[in-house]
């Protein structure tokens, strides 16, 4: 795991901070319950910090028809600081993958959730709806997804869901850092991430996301949510983005990226630098 790289205070860092404290608290153990979704489908939007605060203001009312949108309170905590490292081949069979659209695609990461130290090996896959699908396992120690244990889940995970072997040869190629906010109903999820900072590993480049950008996902086992259509009705689209294809696209501009530059561009503003 490469050290985390502290993400500046941003008015998005903010604007999550503020609607999490005026929503009514879920445990983690009650999300698990109610809306764990590792199969699920996944939608992105790059959402300005005013109209982020109206949607989740009308989600997370009280008098709200249904039952409102709660905010996940660990320990008091309702923002929690995520850092990710990303691993894909030599020749970013994974970023590649996802570029073409192909069905057998995933992505490999270690995560560290850093309030409580926690880290756990994921693998994200596609499945055959669509969906997302992610199988994770935890990391004690000094284990790295590059050791035994966890290369030997990686190649039962892909046997198992695609008939295919691991790739031979892994290596970091981009880490993630950044601050998340998440807010839950029945079977559905909706994680709010701010103060997004993305190094690629391999040349040392920085960059980081809009200041005034909220980086939304709706996760819900159906195609569209309330969250979606409240977001569409404030005339937010879903966005062609992922914090690792979008980061690289930007990172590395001779890559063949074009179906994530437009948002990726939108998303990081700042010049990247070493």
């Amino acid at each position: 795991m490469s050290t985390t790289t502290a993400a500046p205070t941003s008015m998005a860092s903010h604007a999550i901070s503020e609607a999490a404290h005026r929503a009514d608290p879920i445990s983690l153990a009650e999300l698990n319950e109610r809306s764990a979704l590792l199969a699920r489908f996944d939608r992105s939007y790059l959402v300005p910090t005013a109209t982020f605060l109206r949607v989740i203001g009308q989600l997370t009312r009280p008098t709200h028809h249904g039952v409102p949108f709660r905010a996940l309170t660990i320990d008091d905590r309702r923002a929690f600081r995520y850092h990710s490292v990303y691993y894909d081949t030599p020749g970013l069979r994974s970023f590649h993958d996802h570029r073409q659209g192909r069905r057998l695609r995933f992505k490999i990461r270690e995560r560290l959730y850093a309030d409580s130290g926690e880290r756990q090996f994921e693998i994200k896959l596609k499945g055959g709806r669509g969906d997302t699908v992610k199988h994770r396992s935890p990391l004690t120690g000094t284990d790295t997804p590059l050791d035994e244990g966890p290369q030997a889940f990686l190649a039962d995970t892909l046997h198992r869901a695609y008939d295919i072997a691991p790739p031979p040869v892994l290596r970091p190629s981009l880490s993630t850092d950044y601050l998340r906010s998440t807010f839950v109903a029945d079977g559905q999820r909706i994680t709010c991430d701010a103060g997004l900072v993305c190094v690629d590993l391999r040349t040392g480049r920085t960059v980081r996301c809009d200041s005034g950008l909220v980086l939304v996902e709706t996760k819900s086992a159906e195609h569209l949510t309330e969250a979606d259509r409240l977001l569409h009705a404030h005339r937010v689209r879903p966005a062609v983005f992922t914090k690792y294809c979008g980061a690289l696209a930007v990172l590395r501009p001779a890559l063949p990226a074009n179906r994530w530059r437009r948002a990726a561009h939108r998303a990081f503003t700042a010049e990247t630098d070493r």
